[in-house]
């Protein structure tokens, strides 16, 4: 099982994990609303030091199983205590009740605290309160440049022009970190800096070069960056990441932006010839048209046209390293996350278009035609990853 993606073949472990983040979250409102903790860069500051780590639990299974009967016996413990408690007259139940809670105690097999505890930051808990937008990855963009590129580099792959005047070399974006840590502990790092236990600095605060919102926008341009790169470097989106919130312009319905087509497949489409496009009920058609084309006639098979062109633009550059995007179509599926590219034309779909996979593609019958195979891959096997203990996926 991947550390970064989690199959639903595991379902006591999604719910494990949920149920800790969840335990966590809801600690955190019920501190914060009786006073007890202040609110950090616009969010209810975590107290401690350390936090459950949810996210170590896939690369020790046998630590999750341990945790699940840590709460098992903690449950059946405090239901001995309450009824040697009701029987506390009757002096044999009541010794037998906390004899055999106390035999519980010591088989249990508890958890390594090394294992499910790990440093926490004020921030840990804070969740980036902005849509993943066009928009906000093109600002995002432009901090990335004005603040970090001269160390990270053009594509983050930490060997920038002064990577090697610091202290220690900046790390690399493309890889697992943006994924693995939380957007809490990511916020925290840009804007208080980075420091060795000795007390070097590694990295600076950007507090105050940025607003919290920027820092958001930033960190919203980082994983896109770093999707792009993956995708180039290996053929794979081998990290999720969704379709980005676009504003929409679709004749005769409500919807006004990507979010609202919820719950259904969407193909992205930056075809020149949009006409070649064949229609399809099995999911939404939005058309981006290429930068000298106007949107001024929208064929019937198209659904809604990107009116946010020039932003999705940039993003699309981003995420998928190709400048050019008029024989590009992007599949994104039901829960909005990313998973085929076909750079071949309007109907030249095949199984290997698949680059954001959980297992091997399903095979299907014969008869059946390239599209429909991947499309049956993709609801066959949605996509499930945790992040810094958060299960995403599940909508």
């Amino acid at each position: 099982m991947s550390p970064d993606r989690v199959a639903q073949d595991a379902p006591w472990l999604l719910w494990l994990l949920n149920a800790m983040q969840w335990g966590q979250e809801a600690l955190l409102q019920i501190l914060h609303s009786v006073g007890l903790t202040p609110d950090v860069d616009g969010q209810p500051a975590w107290p401690w030091s350390r936090r459950l780590a949810g996210e170590n639990l896939l690369l020790d299974v046998g630590q999750a199983r341990a945790i699940a009967w840590s709460l098992l016996a903690v449950a059946v413990v405090v239901c001995l205590l309450v009824l040697a408690a009701l029987l506390w007259r009757h002096s044999k139940k009541r010794w037998s009740l906390l004899v055999t809670a106390l035999l519980i105690v010591m088989a249990t097999p508890w958890p390594q605290p090394q294992v499910i505890l790990v440093p926490a930051s004020p921030s840990s808990f804070h969740h980036n309160p902005l849509s993943f937008s066009d928009a906000a990855i093109a600002r995002g963009a432009v901090h990335y440049q004005r603040l970090c590129m001269d160390c990270h580099g053009a594509t983050g792959n930490g060997q920038g022009p002064i990577a090697a005047q610091q202290a220690v070399w900046p790390p690399s974006f493309t890889g697992p970190l943006l994924w693995r840590r939380t957007d809490g502990d990511l916020l925290h790092t840009v804007r208080q800096g980075v420091f060795t236990h000795s007390g070097q600095q590694r990295m600076p605060s950007f507090a105050s070069q940025m607003t919290v919102a920027q820092t958001w926008e930033l960190l919203h341009f980082l994983r896109a960056q770093a999707a792009g790169q993956l995708l180039q470097l290996s053929g794979n989106w081998v990290m999720p990441i969704a379709l980005p919130n676009m504003q929409l312009h679709c004749p005769g319905q409500t919807w006004q932006q990507v979010s609202d087509l919820q719950h259904q497949r969407v193909r992205l489409v930056g075809l020149a010839d949009v006409k070649s496009v064949l229609p399809d009920p099995r999911m939404l058609t939005v058309w981006l048209p290429p930068a000298n084309q106007s949107a001024s006639f929208i064929p019937a098979q198209i659904d809604c046209v990107v009116a946010s062109a020039t932003e999705a633009r940039q993003a699309l550059f981003w995420l998928t390293g190709t400048e050019n995007f008029t024989q590009t179509q992007l599949l994104a599926d039901k829960a909005g996350w990313l998973r085929a590219r076909n750079d071949r034309g309007a109907d030249s779909w095949s199984e290997a278009d698949l680059v954001c996979r959980v297992n091997e593609v399903v095979q299907g019958a014969t008869q059946e035609d390239s599209l429909t195979r991947l499309l049956r891959s993709m609801d066959s096997q949605p996509l499930v990853y945790v992040k810094g203990g958060s299960v995403h996926g599940l909508q």
